[in-house]
């Protein structure tokens, strides 16, 4: 027989801390409330209009886009799940609350964050909360670039046109403009050709944690961004890339600023890599393999191709 208890819900909180929850361990190493402060510094919140409802609290909604991201929920789905999943109520703290937000608030504060400062501010105190928790970047750095596509844009050739020369067709609406994507382009890669944009990264050996990010469009050569995301403040000078990183002189280069260079080689048409040189590529392959899922969380957040 199923019986009622008036302390339910405090049982249920009880049994999921003792079978763990991955959110409540998340709380005890994140300062949400520093990560809320900056996305206020950089992108202040919008002023309450005439009768509307007061803003949900920066905090909150930083806490919900960490969740989307984390667990790949659509706008749709996050309102659903922030109303039926108990470790969300608790993580928002919004337990006992009647006010949820719902899916046009989590597309607002989206689009918030969404200005190039504030993504570099949040992903700068993240770092600083990092180096507080000891996990400063050590043991040498790997730079590595990976595609998200993004959903095709429908244009007229006229319009096209005007883009390329980064001008805005006049008949396009508000609306219509913030959801255009204007920046996104073209690319192949492996023969398949993907629209979209280039995140470029560096991540540090010891502790496989991304430390400098680089957005570009889909189009643009991945060498053209390996000195943007060197981390300077890794304790290791060991520098790893495949050989989409190889650039006429920049391995000298990188050199003489006091980098050991671990760069793999590419054979040239008619001239085929030597044993030395495929068992020195095969060397640096053996690096790169221990972080790979740092970057396939790329894959989680965007699709890393």
């Amino acid at each position: 027989m199923i019986k009622d208890s008036l302390f339910a819900a405090e049982e249920r909180e009880a049994k999921l801390d003792r079978l763990g929850d991955v959110l409540q361990v998340m709380e005890q190493h994140v300062g949400f409330k520093a990560l809320a402060a900056e996305v206020d510094r950089v992108a202040p919140r919008p002023g309450r209009e005439r009768g509307g409802r007061p803003p949900f609290p920066t905090e909150l909604m930083v806490r919900a886009w960490v969740l989307q991201n984390l667990y790949g929920l659509s706008d749709e789905q996050m309102e659903y799940q922030v109303l039926d999943r108990l470790s969300f109520q608790r993580f928002l703290g919004l337990r006992r609350s009647s006010q949820v937000p719902d899916r046009t608030t989590f597309w607002t504060f989206r689009e918030r964050l969404t200005t190039r400062k504030t993504g570099d501010a949040l992903f700068e105190a993240v770092n600083r909360q990092l180096a507080q928790h000891g996990y400063i970047a050590r043991g040498g750095q790997m730079v590595d670039a990976s595609l998200v596509p993004v959903p095709r844009q429908h244009v007229t050739e006229k319009e096209r046109a005007l883009l390329k020369e980064q001008a805005m067709p006049m008949e396009w609406k508000p609306a219509q403009r913030r959801q255009k994507d204007t920046e996104a382009t073209w690319t192949q890669k492996h023969g398949k050709s993907y629209f979209g944009y280039k995140v470029s990264v560096s991540a540090d050996r010891r502790y496989q944690l991304i430390r400098r990010v680089k957005v570009s469009t889909a189009s643009e050569n991945d060498t053209l961004h390996l000195e943007d995301v060197l981390d300077h403040a890794n304790t290791g000078r060991d520098l790893y890339g495949d050989k989409g990183y190889v650039d006429g002189g920049r391995e000298h280069r990188l050199k003489a600023q006091g980098w050991r260079v671990h760069i793999q080689r590419k054979a040239e048409k008619g001239k085929p890599l030597s044993i030395c040189q495929e068992r020195r590529n095969t060397r640096i392959a053996r690096v790169r393999a221990r972080v790979e899922h740092t970057f396939a969380a790329l894959e989680q957040m965007g699709g890393k191709r």
